[in-house]
């Protein structure tokens, strides 16, 4: 039987949610890497144990840096998430050329330290992106590093969490671990969790603002709002947003599961795109959970989900703490991995390292 941790490197890592799902499924997370100072420290105050390092990751002094932070460790796997746009496709292929860094970083830095597991998340269009060649680009490093490796978008109501978002995710293992195989899903759509299993015992805040740290007024009434809670006592992050009687008015006049198309003539007329004024449904998963909070609202009130709100639906157990302003907060939520869509990745690579 193991006995030894496996450790892990987030590259790119956000506040942590990719990292939070490995740790869920036994993994020891020891350097998160980002270059943004906000979600640098949510992840530090939900991964004490690990360090952190706000760097530039389309450097190799960075990577030489990475790799002096975790001396002493064997760094079992490594997880990232890189901006589509650090894969340049046209010209050099040197190291050196800033185009090519944030996309070959991870591949760069596990030449220096051998894990046993890469695994690379990214928007589902990475596939088709530059006429697929970003996905090569991808698969042929795997390749070039001696890698066995597959590829699947994955669809997060599958693995239990309560939101329309879809991801790709390219796992590369070394060869002895054989090749990877994506875990197949735990739930169908007719048991999918909903806005309504996943947020409808949080505090309603009609009349209130609420606070950072607040308490719950009920009880937990779904497995999957237990699971949330986790014993938790205190409730963070759950605070509303002020809104103009205006945008009340039309917020109002919203169907559950409408959107601006459901509107009167001359009603919301200032925001006509396709997300514009979007209600949630209370008996199906919101829709994808983005950066901003203007535009989808509470699927029974009459306001935008709280950062709590939004970190429920995206599987963040009420735990994490997310730090910042309310504005940094909900970007931290929206861009990071689903922590259960990590965990299941990360209980199936178990499988594969425990071989």
């Amino acid at each position: 039987m193991r006995t030894k941790e496996y450790n892990v490197i987030d590259l790119f890592s956000g506040c942590g949610g990719f990292s939070y799902g490995f740790e869920e499924a036994g993994f020891k997370v020891v350097l998160g890497v980002d270059n943004n100072d906000p979600a640098l420290n949510t992840f530090k105050k939900n991964h004490k144990h690990a360090s952190v390092l706000n760097a530039d990751l389309s450097t190799i002094s960075t990577l030489n840096e990475i790799v002096k932070l975790v001396k002493g460790k064997e760094i079992d796997v490594i997880i990232a998430g890189p901006p589509c746009q650090g894969f340049s496709l046209t010209g050099s292929r040197k190291e050196e050329d800033e185009r090519n860094t944030l996309f070959y970083s991870v591949f760069n830095l596990a030449k220096k330290v051998k894990p046993k597991a890469i695994i690379i998340e990214n928007v589902p269009g990475i596939a088709t992106l530059y006429g697929g060649k970003a996905k090569d680009g991808i698969l042929n490093k795997f390749k070039e590093l001696g890698y066995t490796f597959n590829f699947k978008e994955l669809f997060a109501p599958d693995y239990e969490v309560p939101q329309i978002r879809r991801r790709m995710f390219f796992v590369g293992l070394k060869k002895e671990f054989g090749t990877f195989e994506f875990p197949k899903p735990v739930l169908k759509p007719e048991t999918y969790n909903t806005c309504e299993i996943a947020i409808a015992d949080l505090p309603s805040l009609e009349g209130e603002l609420g606070k950072e740290e607040s308490v719950y007024k009920s009880a937990a009434r779904t497995p999957y709002q237990k699971k949330m809670r986790n014993g938790s006592k205190v409730l963070y992050n759950h605070v509303s947003t002020v809104h103009t009687p205006h945008v009340i008015n039309v917020i109002s006049q919203v169907p559950e599961g409408g959107n601006h198309k459901d509107l009167p003539p001359g009603v919301g007329d200032s925001r006509r795109f396709n997300e514009a004024w979007t209600r949630y449904h209370s008996k199906k998963p919101s829709k994808t959970i983005d950066t901003g909070h203007r535009n989808h609202f509470h699927y029974k009130y009459h306001r935008v989900p709280t950062v709590r709100e939004s970190a429920r639906l995206q599987s963040f157990p009420d735990e994490f703490i997310f730090t910042g302003t309310k504005t940094q907060q909900y970007r931290q939520v929206g861009n990071a991995v689903p922590p259960l869509l990590g965990y299941h990745i990360a209980k199936t690579l178990l499988k594969f390292l425990n071989k």
